[in-house]
């Protein structure tokens, strides 16, 4: 839509009415509509009053893209400062002033609401021409469809390339580039992993003026987690009795090659996990990622930060800004999940082949099922202790779970999540910014579910009977190695070995999983962070604290 107006004063009304009507056209909401018109009628009279000449028209257009939608206007003219800076102390202290003529006054006003809006603003003048942009919305699904679409694309190229070229050079181009654009992607997330979690606890521990809130809130939040682990091995023991998957005939085709993951040492002793949660110095959990400790430290300090007296208000403010120093980041590095969910769908897709996908169909199946069930364990907690429709959970939060797909790690769908409880569902930030890096550690349902699937199917195809002492002695180890278990890419096929020498299962079984373990750990993460932002919601539904308007809000598209 595009439209050009005379820059006389009696004409500024055409040009804001072009921009109200296409806006409503675009079914922009009413809210963002006026706001919108607000910063569209100051930017008009700011660039008339550096119009190079009186018969010059303004032109005005309205676009929409993938990612969003804005306004640009372009008059040409001298160059100047869209907004100059002023402060609404200073409009108060010359309000008074006799000497200041109201045009003033409204210049000075007319500055503090395109300062208030400057994200939304973007001006520069080239060839004698000042160029307006006001980002008037930005498409909250836009991620969501391109990784929707690196994903499809990612399986056609993978398909393409598993028929038409040579296994050699599908070999040496994943190793040597599809993998690597994973591993880089990956590699940056872990990176910051530590400081978003300790930074985000820290904040949100210091935001409670009362410990005992702290204790109230973090005590519903673990009492959560522990019932819905407990409930997603249940259930998924459960799924795995009424499908009974895996065929002894897959034995003979399961590779031998797990030398590596093997001889992983990992206890999955209980007391040993207690007893490492307090680390030995400050350094060591930040240089492990080792996600327990940074929880131990981050909440010490959050309490801490309320007994130091006069310093606690400057600590409180440097972890503030840390915090949202980490946070920044990480919504930069984000951008860049439908290039690392093509790289990563593909290298699976190139690993395995379809051949090999058709003959573990029955275990993959089984696996979406078992997640399938927990999601309407979800929505039935949020229904009977939350008392709330799932509706506009699942609704709302749909989108998000496809960018956790693609990032295929918990701790890397840290943000997203927290974007999600904020903007989407309504939920406060002192409960998402303790809940969300929290779960991201201890709330492994989607991996519970995996081990209990996979390692009695890996029994069955082994012939391991699967006694009644041998199920409970699983229910504990899968409790403890999901605490344990770190929320990234490739720990599931670690803790999987664990489970299975525990159960006396040959660890060549672990060939039939390592192919696709890529696919199903984006599943898990998956689900994983379902579990996060459930009980997020719940909680702050219990500590009447979440945005009811909000929530309920109608989820479709304002575009």
């Amino acid at each position: 839509m595009h439209k050009k107006i005379s820059i006389e004063q009696s004409k500024i009304s055409d040009g804001i009415n072009f921009v109200e009507n296409g806006l409503a056209e675009l079914k922009i909401a009413k809210k963002q509509r006026m706001k919108t018109m607000l910063i569209v009628e100051e930017a008009l009279v700011k660039l008339t009053e550096h119009a190079e000449s009186p018969d010059d028209q303004i032109g005005i257009s309205l676009n929409k893209n993938l990612n969003r939608i804005y306004v640009n206007m372009t008059l040409r003219g001298q160059e100047f400062q869209l907004i100059q800076g002023y402060t609404v102390e200073e409009v108060l202290n010359r309000e008074n002033d006799d000497q200041q003529s109201s045009q003033e006054e409204e210049g000075m006003i007319r500055d503090i609401l395109l300062r208030s809006n400057k994200d939304q603003l973007r001006y520069k003048n080239k060839n004698h021409t000042n160029m307006v942009e006001i980002m008037v919305q930005k498409n909250p699904h836009a991620m969501a469809i391109q990784t929707m679409l690196a994903l499809v694309a990612a399986i056609v190229v993978g398909m393409l390339m598993k028929t038409f070229v040579p296994d050699t050079v599908n070999t040496v181009l994943n190793d040597n580039i599809f993998s690597s654009i994973s591993t880089m992607f990956l590699n940056a997330l872990k990176m910051i992993v530590g400081p978003v979690v300790f930074f985000s606890i820290v904040s949100s521990i210091s935001q409670f003026g009362d410990l005992k809130e702290v204790g109230r809130i973090g005590g519903k939040i673990m009492g959560f987690y522990m019932l819905t682990t407990v409930l997603a091995i249940l259930s998924s023991t459960g799924v795995f009795y009424i499908f009974q998957p895996g065929d002894p005939k897959l034995a003979s085709k399961l590779t031998a090659n797990v030398s590596a993951i093997a001889s992983s040492d990992v206890s999955i002793s209980i007391k040993d996990t207690i007893v490492n949660i307090i680390p030995s110095n400050f350094v060591k959990p930040f240089l492990e990622s080792n996600m327990l400790q940074l929880i131990f430290l981050a909440i010490l300090i959050g309490i801490a930060l309320g007994k130091i007296g006069d310093y606690s208000k400057i600590l409180k403010d440097i972890f503030e800004a840390c915090n949202s120093l980490f946070l920044k980041i990480t919504v930069i590095l984000v951008q860049f999940i439908p290039i690392a969910t093509f790289a990563s769908v593909l290298t699976v897709i190139l690993k395995t082949g379809p051949d090999v996908l058709l003959s573990m169909l029955a275990m993959l199946g089984t696996f979406t099922v078992g997640i399938a069930v927990m999601l309407g364990i979800y929505c039935l907690l949020i229904l009977l202790i939350g008392h709330l429709t799932p509706v506009p959970f699942i609704k709302k939060y749909s989108p998000t779970m496809l960018q956790v797909f693609g990032l295929a790690s918990s701790n890397a769908a840290i943000i997203v999540n927290m974007d999600a409880c904020e903007h989407k569902l309504g939920i406060p930030k002192k409960i998402y910014s303790l809940s969300i890096p929290l779960g991201a550690t201890v709330n492994m349902d989607g991996t519970c579910i995996y081990l209990v699937i996979f390692g009695m199917t890996l029994a069955r195809i082994f012939g391991v009977e699967i006694s009644g002492g041998m199920l409970l002695s699983m229910f504990f180890s899968v409790l403890v190695l999901s605490v344990g278990a770190p929320g990234v890419p490739g720990a599931g096929l670690v803790c999987l070995s664990v489970l299975l020498t525990q159960m006396q299962v040959p660890l060549a079984g672990i060939g039939l999983v390592m192919g696709m373990d890529s696919l199903l750990g984006m599943m898990r993460a998956m689900s994983n962070s379902l579990g996060d932002v459930a009980a997020s919601l719940i909680v702050a539904r219990s500590e009447k604290i979440l945005d009811m308007e909000n929530y309920m809000e109608c989820s479709r598209e304002k575009v």
